[in-house]
């Protein structure tokens, strides 16, 4: 059954049922064969840049289409319900513009937002090294300044699009200040010296490639500095705090999707004479999982909203993020339950929700670190 959504504007609205129609006739459809195949499935984000969904926050000049963060993260949550790599990539995909469109300069954005945000192109966000995940200000990609620009040594890790995206979001070290000493670069794919690891063998989203990023005396003009050098851990770090509201909005797609399945599980199948539905013990679990989708929803808005107003919502993302992605892990876990051995085979979906789940746990800050980023806050005065 679709969610109820109240949408800020007519327009939000005919959004999410373009969203919707697009979901189930050329989302959900494959997800499962192209999941099983490994498959990456470029064509699908065409399909969603050729009707305005890649671009959906930043301004309409530049070719976006200025929805605000409420309206696109629900777009994001009904995509990641018909297949979290899309939902997912789509995330991604906006994390990865978030700094031409933020901190570029007005040459940068006029030269490179229109094709970021025109649909063709699909972006891919460089931050975490192999000995750099969560202590991202760790990182050893080393950006050395020449006579015409840079040049660019290094290797980044579990890079979501690594191999098949246009275009490259990279941070990497101009000096060795610390966290003051990174910067951040736009990198065009097929410029030389750029090059890609196989993708990782994952648990889940196996049909969105994850590889790693190196960068061998890659040359990039200096009009390839997105933002002040040595700005590229504060733009990073802002760039994150959206970032977690994609993946809180994932989350809830893919919760969702396991309750609808779970539910009209539980409403066909009949044990001891009964639907199972109506025993209480499992009555109960679809009552929680139910209550803490919608608890999810709401948190994730509520930042959004703040986001919207232009006040702070970082503490807020991290919060969402945080309790969105935990509560899909319960809310898939329980689904497999539910279907009992039949959950535990491919034939249903629900065991794929399940391994999809953990990785959002993990992605754009660990759950630890929401943790630590909630706490500190709290202890500022």
């Amino acid at each position: 059954m679709p969610v109820e959504r109240v949408l800020p504007s007519q327009e939000g609205h005919d959004l999410i049922e373009l969203t919707r129609e697009i979901a189930a006739k050329e989302v959900a459809p494959r997800a499962a064969a192209e999941e099983s195949a490994g498959r990456f499935p470029r064509e699908v984000f065409r399909t969603l840049g050729a009707s305005g969904l890649l671009g959906l926050p930043y301004p309409e000049e530049y070719g976006g289409a200025a929805q605000p963060q409420e309206v696109y993260l629900q777009v994001v949550e009904e995509l990641a319900a018909a297949w979290l790599a899309v939902g997912l990539g789509v995330s991604v995909h906006t994390l990865s513009c978030f700094p031409v469109a933020s901190y570029g300069d007005a040459a940068q954005r006029e030269r490179l937002l229109p094709a970021m945000l025109g649909g063709e192109l699909l972006g891919a966000y460089c931050l975490s090294e192999p000995q750099s995940g969560s202590d991202a200000a760790a990182l050893t990609t080393r950006a050395v300044r020449d006579s015409e620009g840079f040049v660019v040594n290094g290797v980044k890790a579990w890079t979501t699009h690594g191999g098949v995206a246009d275009f490259y979001t990279v941070m990497a070290r101009t000096s060795d200040d610390g966290a003051r000493g990174i910067s951040c670069l736009h990198v065009p794919a097929g410029t030389a010296g750029l090059s890609f690891g196989a993708p990782e063998r994952k648990m889940g989203m196996r049909a969105s490639p994850t590889a790693q990023v190196r960068l061998d005396d890659v040359r990039l003009p200096a009009e390839a500095l997105v933002g002040a050098e040595g700005e590229g851990f504060k733009i990073a770090m802002a760039a994150l705090d959206g970032g977690r509201l994609g993946i809180a909005a994932c989350a809830v797609g893919v919760a969702q999707a396991a309750y609808d399945a779970a539910v009209a599980y539980a409403r066909e199948r009949r044990q001891f004479g009964s639907r199972i539905a109506d025993f209480q013990g499992v009555g109960f679990m679809l009552a929680d999982m139910a209550t803490t989708i919608s608890a999810a929803r709401a948190l994730y808005l509520d930042a959004a909203r703040l986001r919207d107003a232009g006040r702070p919502y970082g503490t807020r993302a991290a919060m969402a993020k945080l309790f969105a992605t935990d509560a899909c892990m319960r809310v898939t876990t329980d689904a497999v339950q539910i279907f009992g051995g039949y959950g535990y085979v491919e034939d249903f979906p629900v065991e794929r929700y399940m391994r999809e789940a953990k990785v959002l746990q993990i992605v754009e800050g660990t759950n630890q670190i929401q943790r630590l980023v909630i706490s500190r806050a709290l202890a500022r005065d």
